[in-house]
């Protein structure tokens, strides 16, 4: 037997702003509809604050309101949150913008995709009897995250499972470190970081081809390079890694490199600091300029998310 949470509603016919809102909030919690006014969800405990929320409500305007547990054979309900229509919908807008992208398109098909990573979670968040549509959806979005990185850089490093491991700073300094030209989000958290925690007098060079990088140079993100993609790391989670950079609100700032360069669960903060990276880069044809402009972006992005765990800690 399974338990169920059963909410039935009265609400005043005068009230439509309040009605409005109990079906948004009713809608948002992927309650099932069993007749006017009757709404059912598995007894979760998100589901049961969905719905004590809504008796709140009705009953703050003298509606009237009843929720209830009610146990039942899981079988007998969970057609009704059958998601699979959803997920149809979502695949489909997936495999068009996957049609349409193009290097040229790249950024724009970038944010259309942030978009409907934001749709996948509301939707797998409400998929209480999840089956292989929520994987697979999952998967066509990753591969369509990673298309789109590639589209933005022909030669984005394909990640590589290995071991990491840690180094001394101490022998990594004055060195000359080398990347791609006109760098994107990856490369130029990766620069940032080297200058600021593990090299400050690095130099940089800018690449045509990760072929032409230099026998004593220190590559980072291009296939073959010293630091590049392992396993789930982009290159900027790499260097965190090899060279155990521990500092308050980096976990954060990681978070949004990563989500940037190779899509996931997307921070709150991201679509914003990708709006601001892409203009710079856009306007500032100079790789040094640009990477010292950017770096003061994620020197205040750091101090930002510092403080806000220290104040939440």
């Amino acid at each position: 037997m399974s338990e169920w949470s059963l909410l039935i509603l009265g609400l005043p016919t005068a009230n439509a702003t309040e009605r409005m809102r109990a079906w948004r909030t009713l809608k948002a919690s992927g309650a099932a509809v069993l007749r006017d006014g009757v709404y059912l969800l598995p007894q979760q405990s998100t589901a049961r604050e969905a719905f004590e929320a809504v008796e709140r409500d009705v009953l703050a305007i003298n509606g009237t309101a009843f929720l209830l547990s009610l146990p039942e054979r899981e079988e007998r309900f969970s057609g009704l949150f059958d998601r699979s229509e959803d997920y149809a919908k979502l695949m489909e807008e997936i495999a068009g913008c996957r049609a349409d992208l193009s290097p040229d398109n790249a950024l724009q098909t970038a944010r259309q995709v942030r978009k409907l990573r934001k749709a996948f979670s509301q939707l797998a968040a409400i998929d209480f009897f999840p089956g292989v549509l929520k994987a697979q959806t999952d998967s066509t979005l990753q591969a369509l995250e990673t298309a789109i990185s590639r589209a933005l850089s022909s030669d984005e490093p394909s990640a590589h499972d290995e071991t990491i491991i840690r180094l001394e700073r101490s022998e990594y300094l004055g060195r000359r470190w080398a990347t791609r030209k006109r760098p994107w989000v990856d490369r130029l958290a990766c620069a940032w970081l080297i200058r600021r925690f593990i090299d400050a007098d690095a130099q940089f060079l800018w690449l045509e081809s990760p072929s032409d990088c230099p026998t004593d140079a220190l590559g980072f993100d291009f296939d073959g390079a010293r630091f590049s993609h392992v396993g789930q790391r982009v290159s900027f989670e790499t260097l965190i890694e090899s060279f155990a950079v521990e500092q308050p609100g980096l976990s954060r700032l990681a978070a949004v490199v990563h989500y940037l360069d190779v899509g996931g669960s997307q921070p709150s903060e991201a679509p914003g600091i990708e709006r601001v990276l892409a203009g710079l880069r856009e306007s500032i044809g100079d790789d040094d300029q640009l990477t010292t402009v950017a770096g003061g972006i994620f020197d205040g992005l750091l101090t930002a998310f510092a403080s806000e765990e220290k104040q939440n800690g």
